[in-house]
């Protein structure tokens, strides 16, 4: 589990690649959430929320897994 700690926060959009604005979040991912088509979204307990809102292809029910701990 400490080698999913050090994975940084993607929140709360997703971005891939070029498209990764708003990732900026330095805390580590503690969750993670499906997505259809794209790889897990991981970010961390603030951006939870807004990634399940305005994330791209979030699926619905989410699907959320705990990757890390405080």
């Amino acid at each position: 589990m400490s080698l999913r700690r050090q994975t940084l926060c993607r929140g709360p959009y997703g971005g891939e690649g070029g498209d990764a604005d708003g990732t900026d979040c330095s805390d580590p991912a503690l969750f993670e959430v499906a997505r259809y088509q794209l790889p897990p979204l991981r970010v961390c307990p603030v951006h939870l929320g807004p990634a399940l809102l305005l994330a791209s292809r979030v699926l619905w029910p989410p699907e959320i897994r705990l990757i890390g701990r405080l």
